[in-house]
C-alpha cells in the first residue's frame, strides 16, 4: 500500500444517525487527480468531512495518508490534518491579518518556530500559486480568485500528502474558476495528489480526469465518453 494515499473499503458514511453513503469503495494513488461530483445533498461534503475526521468512520475500512480512520483517536486528528491540505469553498482566511500573517499563523500553530524557516516557507508557497507580491495585503483587499489562491498556498504549508479541495471554485466566476483550476493542475503535474469536490461540470470537460459521483447513497466511478 506504499503509493496508496486513500483506501476506503465497504464504508458507510453517516451524518448523525442518517445514512448518507453506503458501500463506498475508493482507492487513490500518489499523484492522482480525482473529481468528486454530485448534486447538492448527495453526500460530497460528508464524504470529505469523513476523510479529515470531522465525521467519525464507524463502518468499513478507511485508511488515509497512513492513518486508520476507524481507530483514529481525538488526539491524533491534528496530526492527520497536517498531512492533508484542505481547501474550502469560502477561503476561511483571517481578515485581521495580512496574507503573510495568515500563513505564519498556520505554521506557528503546527509547531514551526524558526523565523527564517517560516519566512522562506511562506515565500515558497506564495510563489507556487502566483501570489508572491501579495503577502503584505489583507484578504479583503484581494479578489475572490486571489483569496482562493492564498487558501491553496495555506494548504501547501506542511507539504501535504493529499489535498482535499471542497468546492474550491464554488464562489468564483467562470474565468476565475479556470485560473484557480490552472493552479491546481500545475500542482498536480508537480506530484501533488488532489481530490476535488465540485458541481462545475464545465471544469470536468476542460480538465478531464478520473471522476467519482455521489448519487442515491452510493459513490461510483463515471466513465468519461471519448469525443
Amino acid at each position: 500500500m506504499s503509493n496508496t494515499v486513500l483506501h476506503l473499503k465497504n464504508v458507510s458514511i453517516y451524518q448523525g444517525d442518517s445514512l448518507v453513503l453506503t458501500d463506498v469503495n475508493v482507492e487513490m494513488e500518489k499523484g492522482d487527480f480525482v473529481y468528486l461530483i454530485g448534486k447538492t445533498g448527495t453526500g460530497k461534503s460528508s464524504f470529505m468531512k469523513t476523510l479529515y475526521a470531522d465525521l467519525e468512520l464507524t463502518d468499513g475500512e478507511g485508511y488515509i495518508v497512513g492513518f486508520d480512520l476507524k481507530t483514529l483517536q481525538e488526539k491524533d486528528i491534528p496530526f492527520l490534518r497536517r498531512k492533508l491540505g484542505i481547501v474550502f469553498q469560502d477561503f476561511k482566511l483571517l481578515n485581521d491579518r495580512t496574507v503573510n500573517g495568515n500563513l505564519e499563523f498556520v505554521l506557528k500553530a503546527t509547531g514551526w518556530t524558526d523565523k527564517e524557516n517560516i519566512n522562506t516557507k511562506v515565500e515558497e508557497v506564495l510563489e507556487r500559486v502566483g501570489m508572491k507580491t501579495k503577502g503584505f495585503k489583507f484578504p479583503y483587499e484581494l479578489s475572490g480568485g486571489e483569496q482562493q489562491r492564498i487558501a491553496i498556498a495555506r494548504a501547501l504549508l506542511n507539504d501535504p500528502e493529499l489535498i482535499l479541495a471542497d468546492e474550491p471554485t464554488g464562489n468564483l466566476d467562470p474565468q476565475t474558476s479556470i485560473e484557480v483550476m490552472e493552479v491546481l493542475q500545475e500542482l498536480n503535474k508537480k506530484g501533488h495528489t488532489i481530490l476535488m469536490a465540485t458541481h462545475d461540470y464545465a471544469l470536468l470537460l476542460k480538465y478531464p480526469s478520473k471522476t467519482l459521483k455521489c448519487d442515491e447513497n452510493k459513490v461510483f466511478e463515471v466513465v468519461q465518453r471519448k469525443n
